[in-house]
């Protein structure tokens, strides 16, 4: 099977799984009362005030097959009902905070994934070796450390005692800024980048400055793990025969690691960078909420202690559209990095 034929199957895959992810929410769904329901529908708040009246006009005393097609026809229309936390249809709010949760992501992903394989190969090709010690024990203390732990020991260092660092998205002079100036557009509602478009150098500094505690946190805890995995399919993979085959023919070391080595380890890597981006880019719940930061996973965490429905039922929805696409270009890249399972 070509490369062309293995990506178009995978795609079609997409669809049948996506049916499965939406019948699979709307089952839970079903475990509300329809007063609950009839707010995942109404995209005004004023709508659901005559209950009775609104579940009626909405179908939900009808058969839930009935129901079912009137939900897939809000859900096309991108109608996932009115979030009372965001005070804005869910759909509207989810998509305003997306671009803080990527902004973090966007600084923490690439750190993350380089020096998380460079050091877990660094330990397997020196191992037993003071670097592979080091290494270990610094992945154990990664993996151990709670991120709120790690997120208040920041807020007490580079904020607290030295001020190096502040909470939230962008400092008061950078929002005010942003806010009110006639000077400001948005492009890509990314303020790092926005901020360099418009040519405010300063606004950018702001919210690096930002940035930083809650990257070192997602940093910490996710090299760890990532290090820990490729340290162990490195080994495994240098101990394969063709391996010591390679070495026996007379291949430099390096040559044998670049080559050979390196790129059968990453494949259990990809798997577990991709979910980790995925799972970073549905929200950070821990360090957005320790870090006063306005993304998707306070936002989610928010309208779930305050049982906002529809935005919690919008937020899983996404969530879940969101890994099967993960996994989708995490099985793209499988082809290319083995060819082999093309043929699977």
């Amino acid at each position: 099977m070509g490369l062309s034929d293995y990506i178009i199957r995978r795609i079609l895959l997409v669809i049948p799984t996506l049916i499965g992810v939406v019948i699979l929410i709307f089952a839970v769904v079903q475990l509300l009362p329809p007063e609950r329901r009839v707010l995942l529908y109404v995209d005004d708040p004023r709508f659901a005030r005559d209950t009775a009246l609104a579940i009626k006009a909405y179908g939900l005393d009808q058969p839930v097959w009935v129901q079912f097609v009137n939900w897939m026809s809000d859900l096309l229309k991108g109608n996932l009902g009115w979030s009372e936390v965001g005070s804005a249809p869910v759909m509207k709010a989810i998509i305003e905070r997306i671009p803080a949760t990527a902004e973090i992501v966007l600084f923490s992903a690439p750190i993350i994934i380089f020096v998380g394989i460079k050091l877990g190969e660094l330990s397997a090709v020196h191992r037993d070796k003071p670097i592979d010690h080091v290494t270990r024990g610094l992945s154990i203390m990664g993996t151990s450390l709670p991120s709120f732990w790690v997120g208040i020991v920041l807020l007490a260092i580079f904020y607290r005692a030295l001020g190096w660092f502040g909470p939230g998205r962008v400092g008061n002079d950078a929002f005010m800024y942003i806010q009110n100036s006639p000077d400001w557009h948005w492009y890509t509602h990314l303020i790092t980048i926005d901020s360099l478009i418009n040519g405010q150098f300063w606004i950018f500094t702001d919210v690096v400055t930002h940035l930083v505690m809650p990257v070192i946190t997602l940093s910490t805890i996710n090299i760890a793990t990532l290090a820990r995995v490729m340290r162990s399919s490195m080994l495994e993979s240098l101990s394969k025969t063709y391996i010591v085959s390679a070495r026996v023919k007379g291949l430099k070391n390096a040559e044998v690691i670049s080559k050979h080595a390196r790129r059968n380890a990453l494949i259990p890597v990809v798997t577990l960078s991709g979910l980790m981006v995925a799972g970073m880019l549905t929200g950070l719940t821990i360090t957005e909420t320790v870090f006063s930061y306005p993304g998707l996973g306070a936002f989610a965490a928010s309208a779930a202690i305050l049982l906002d429905i529809p935005t919690v039922i919008g937020y899983a929805l996404f969530s879940g559209i969101l890994f099967v696409f993960s996994n989708l270009i995490v099985d793209i890249l499988y082809a290319f990095l083995d060819p082999r399972i093309r043929l699977g």
